[in-house]
């Protein structure tokens, strides 16, 4: 790991990095260290290996060939060519999706070694270099005549928040291939940053964090100190009303409170993600215990009382913001799935820092019930907002066409705002880093899929083989290919939900396996020997916390990590959705992959010429078995309706 020099640097130093580790987290403290991307193999058959080849084989490709068409990529061509402002198209924050497009095929190339894919990689690097001012500033936005000054709307302009997709493409790149043009590119954005917001230079932020996070891990990289110092300063700084009021207030880009002293994470979701993730960066890189203790205050009370049960964050569709504690209406749920990314970022931080198990299992709730949703199984279709609750089937879309709107009731190829679609694909494109993790005599197993797991410890190196068809079956079989001749340890995620759960060796001895933390072997596996996690995957019903109004009286259904959803297509196309009512006193039963049923009741309502009265007639009922599918996959047969919260049979009836 190349360690960050404390000296204080000349500006435009040129790093001396030197490609470390294929990671995209690798901080220089922690009780976990992760694994490099080569260290994790996902089996192509397995849940996250489907993903992930998918990822590959369509959805990479998708983005770019949407960049081009819609001129985002174009964009830069025509900076370097002096055709601005005339020739630009989109918002101001496209050229972010570019970096991020050059991220995702960094990572994805540095995984498989695909030479076409490197070329595509030097192509866009050559555009990218070519659109970049002397001074090392490159937006397409701002700078030019008929172009607004540079840095004359931190609010909305996102000129900052670019460079940090710009640096994270970089810290892929080098990372994966070596150092390259792209590096040096980056490097002249880092000290143009620095040079321009440092102590002397503009005191203010960026209207959408991602700058601080970005230059932490800039700094790692390139063992330079002032990007972690300007990391730092830029967190600082926010909270104590730099950027303008706006009508969301300053909350919105989290200027209201100074990020050591918020309780609960507040305002744009995204943006509120990101730079916590960036606290919890500089908090270990200078080992500011406080801060980070406030980071995990904040997701404390963020998972307790601003989560969705999908794991999804953002229940104001005005603002693509946070709501108050228990605003988390089903209908009206945004979860937009960049949160959804934001919320990895940050909990895998926090399980590297601490260790604590209940950071893997929100990664893993929001990966299977998120992420997971997003895109469509056929790599080219994407949702922008998650709702728990589609009351109307929604318009027909139009694969050739961009949508316009982010809370689309039916995935869409290409939206106005894309950001999604290419942090989905740099997510999938490093999916076997969140896997497992180690230390010095130790390897922990947080998330479950077919793969194989390769680590160093200090006894020696270990290769491990993963069964499983999990999500859908509990049964984890692990087995040892090489085991060093010293002591070490395995120890294996138990999620909360999973009471009962059981570990047994290959001798049929059993081990307790208590939910919500980790269960560790009490001795060293030898080579040929391995053992089976059983989590328990039979379906489940949830009852939500009586103060979430939106859904009194209802219940959800879980089975394992996934989410369950009721859609119309299984009713018949005149049947509605909010007519169902389950009856939780009879066990609901999985139906292998196929799904879930739930015995329940349909409700006939009562038409009234006024909907109020002093009293509620009850309405006709009739018994009916409820299929249900995982929220992962609903939209997916066909355009319809959908809930994941279902009233229960003993609320009380419609009137």
């Amino acid at each position: 790991m190349t360690s960050i020099d404390s000296t204080v640097h000349a500006p435009h130093a040129t790093p001396a990095s030197v490609p470390g580790p294929a990671l995209p987290v690798q901080p220089r403290a922690g009780t976990l260290r992760p694994l490099d991307l080569h260290a994790v193999s996902l089996h192509p058959e397995g849940y996250w290996g489907t993903w992930q080849r998918l990822n590959t084989e369509r959805m990479i490709e998708h983005c770019r060939y949407w960049m081009e068409r819609v001129g985002w990529i174009g964009n830069l061509e025509a900076a370097a060519a002096g055709t601005l402002p005339q020739a630009r198209r989109g918002r101001e924050f496209t050229d972010s999706d570019v970096y991020k497009l050059i991220e995702a095929m960094s990572w994805e190339h540095g995984r498989t070694g695909d030479p076409d894919l490197d070329a595509q990689i030097r192509e866009l690097i050559a555009i990218v270099g070519r659109a970049q001012e002397p001074d090392g500033y490159i937006n397409t936005r701002f700078g030019r005549p008929g172009q607004a000054p540079r840095y004359s709307d931190l609010e909305w302009g996102h000129e900052l928040y670019c460079y940090g997709h710009l640096l994270q493409a970089a810290v892929a790149r080098c990372r994966t291939s070596g150092e390259d043009e792209l590096l040096a590119i980056a490097t002249r954005v880092a000290d143009h940053v620095c040079d321009t917001f440092g102590p002397d230079g503009i005191d203010s932020v960026c209207g959408h964090p991602e700058i601080e996070v970005a230059l932490a891990e800039f700094a790692r990289l390139t063992g330079q100190r002032r990007y972690l110092d300007q990391a730092a300063l830029f967190v600082e700084r926010r909270g104590h009303g730099r950027l303008a009021e706006i009508e969301f207030g300053r909350e919105y880009y989290q200027d209201d409170i100074p990020v050591r002293d918020a309780t609960v994470l507040r305002g744009h979701a995204v943006r509120a993600l990101y730079l916590a993730a960036a606290a919890v960066d500089v908090a270990v890189e200078t080992d500011d215990a406080d801060l980070l203790a406030a980071i995990e205050l904040q997701w404390e009370n963020t998972v307790a009382r601003r989560t969705y049960l999908t794991g999804g964050m953002g229940s104001h569709h005005q603002d693509e913001s946070f709501g108050t504690d228990f605003e988390l209406p089903g209908e009206r749920a945004y979860c937009e799935t960049c949160a959804g990314v934001g919320s990895v970022m940050l909990s895998w931080r926090l399980l590297l820092a601490t260790g604590r198990a209940r950071y893997a299992d929100l990664i893993e709730r929001t990966l299977h019930n998120v992420i997971a949703t997003s895109p469509g199984r056929d790599g080219r279709s994407f949702f922008y907002a998650n709702t728990l609750h589609q009351r109307t089937p929604g318009s027909p879309v139009d694969p050739a066409k961009q949508s316009r709107r982010a809370a689309s009731s039916q995935r869409s190829a290409w939206y106005e705002v894309s950001c999604c679609p290419t942090n989905v694909a740099r997510t999938f494109a490093t999916l076997g880093c969140y896997l497992a993790t180690t230390t010095d005599d130790a390897v922990q197993v947080h998330l479950y899929t077919a793969g194989s797991i390769r680590a160093d410890l200090a006894a020696g190196p270990v290769e491990l083989e993963v069964g499983t068809d999990y999500p859908y079956d509990g049964a984890v079989r692990i087995r040892v290919v090489t085991a060093p001749e010293g002591d070490w340890r395995l120890s294996l995620r138990v999620p909360a939900w999973a009471e009962g759960a059981t570990l047994t060796d290959d001798a049929g001895t059993r081990i307790a396996a208590a939910a919500g933390g980790y269960v560790t072997l009490p001795r060293a596996l030898g080579a040929g020997e391995g053992v089976t996690l059983e989590l328990p995957t039979e379906p489940r019903f949830s009852y939500p916390d009586p103060r979430i109004d939106d859904v009194r009286g209802a219940v959800a259904i879980e089975a394992g990590p996934l989410v369950y959803c009721a859609e119309s297509f299984d009713l018949g196309s005149d049947e509605s959705i909010d007519d169902l009512l389950v009856d939780t006193s009879v066990p609901a039963r999985r139906k292998g992959r196929d799904g879930v049923v739930v015995h329940g009741r349909r409700e006939s309502p009562i038409e009234h010429a006024w909907p109020y009265g002093p009293t509620a007639a009850p309405a006709p009922r009739t018994d009916q078995d409820i299929r249900l599918v995982p929220y992962s996959e609903w939209g997916e047969r066909a355009s319809g309706t959908m809930r994941v919260w279902i009233r229960r049979a003993d609320a009380p009836a419609a009137g």
